[in-house]
């Protein structure tokens, strides 16, 4: 029996992040882009903040995203820390990857509401993205890496106070088959059922 819990069962067991630099430069569709981030539209959120907020790269723009990028993180990691092969992977996932979604979280004006309530809703588009993507044999990475969460990004993307990236989505197809998944903790053990 093919139910829909079936279908998204399978989906969300055989999810697997591809990393940027195994994708292969091919174009996804603009139009299957805009599917995934109407996906990412319909994510659970309290007090209907919607606080997820896309910011999407492609072509010569993702291209120029990833050298400064690069340059952000040469410029702004000490130097006894850095490390030139993170540099070059930094340029070398946007030459790879088709799309780059930089994900960011914008405040709701309900001070009521927990900033982690709004990560969380954030981080449910997100998740909505990643399943879209899979569905539709897309590669991915949620990407927190690099200059992710510095403000020297913050400050690049010319964010407000209010707001602050989450992740950096990198889309693209890869010739790499998918890796099996598997759990190490066993979910008998992380589950305390009340009857």
């Amino acid at each position: 029996m093919n139910t829909s819990f079936d279908c998204l069962s399978r989906l969300i067991r055989q999810r697997r992040t591809i990393k940027a630099p195994m994708m292969n430069g091919q174009k996804i569709p603009d139009v299957q882009i805009w599917q995934l981030l109407e996906l990412a539209d319909w994510a659970p959120n309290h007090g209907h903040t919607e606080p997820w907020r896309f910011r999407v790269y492609t072509d010569e723009a993702l291209e120029e995203f990833g050298k400064i990028h690069a340059e952000l993180y040469w410029t702004h990691v000490p130097e006894q820390k850095r490390q030139q092969a993170k540099y070059d992977k930094l340029i070398l996932s946007a030459q790879r990857a088709s799309h780059l979604i930089v994900v960011v979280m914008k405040r709701g004006g309900k001070e009521k509401i927990p900033d982690q309530e709004e990560f969380a809703a954030v981080a449910a588009a997100t998740e909505n993205i990643l399943l879209g993507a899979a569905s539709l044999d897309i590669a991915a990475i949620w990407s927190t890496g690099g200059m992710t969460y510095h403000p020297a990004l913050k400050q690049h993307l010319a964010l407000d106070a209010d707001e602050r990236v989450t992740g950096l989505l990198y889309l693209g197809y890869s010739d790499q088959p998918a890796k099996g998944g598997e759990r190490r903790i066993p979910l008998t053990d992380k589950v305390i059922w009340h009857a």
